[in-house]
């Protein structure tokens, strides 16, 4: 599959098992799972076919590993980032001591009033590293780099969860948790 094919495709999946699942017939399972015979036939009849093997290599070869089989190969879930209400079933954990958060310019003087926050996702994402978090800052142009301390955080009581492709997961980090790069 080619670039331009896997992006469209993550795009329309991303849409679909994140946002909108109804908008082609699906509803999420119990952890976000979907059925993969059930997405497949939702992508056909609404004009994005895929095939079992392209599915396949678009969840093994995405740099951001966004989707994940369940055990059995017969389910599929977004990894995190939803805006439907969904339980993805993520245990707490210990982060590292620091975390790194990519944003926009534009972003800064509302994140250093209010830290953070969600917005209309479930939990704020953090990166394991500057690179990563560089990659999804710059999605909106030159990025600017937040280091969050989140072993501090956590110590004050703040809930983290790894998600599975390494995305750390906070309900809101408060302004005095970050320091600008």
């Amino acid at each position: 599959m080619d670039t331009k094919q896997a992006t469209r495709l993550s795009k329309f999946l991303s849409l679909h098992l994140r946002h909108a699942p109804g908008a082609i017939g699906l509803e999420l399972q119990e952890g976000g799972w979907v059925a993969v015979d059930e997405l497949l036939a939702a992508c056909a009849a609404h004009g994005q076919p895929i095939g079992r093997s392209e599915l396949d290599e678009l969840v093994a070869d995405s740099d951001k590993q966004r989707f994940a089989f369940d055990a059995t190969g017969t389910r599929i879930r977004a990894q995190q980032g939803h805006s439907v209400a969904v339980d993805l079933q993520l245990s707490p954990a210990v982060p590292p001591a620091v975390l790194y958060h990519g944003t926009a310019p534009a972003a800064l003087p509302a994140i250093r009033r209010e830290g953070l926050q969600k917005m209309n996702r479930h939990h704020v994402h953090l990166s394991p590293d500057e690179e990563t978090a560089r990659r999804v800052g710059a999605r909106r142009g030159k990025p600017v780099i937040l280091t969050v301390e989140a072993g501090a955080l956590h110590a004050a009581g703040g809930v983290f969860y790894e998600s599975g492709n390494g995305v750390w997961l906070v309900e809101a980090v408060p302004p005095q948790y970050l320091r600008e790069e």
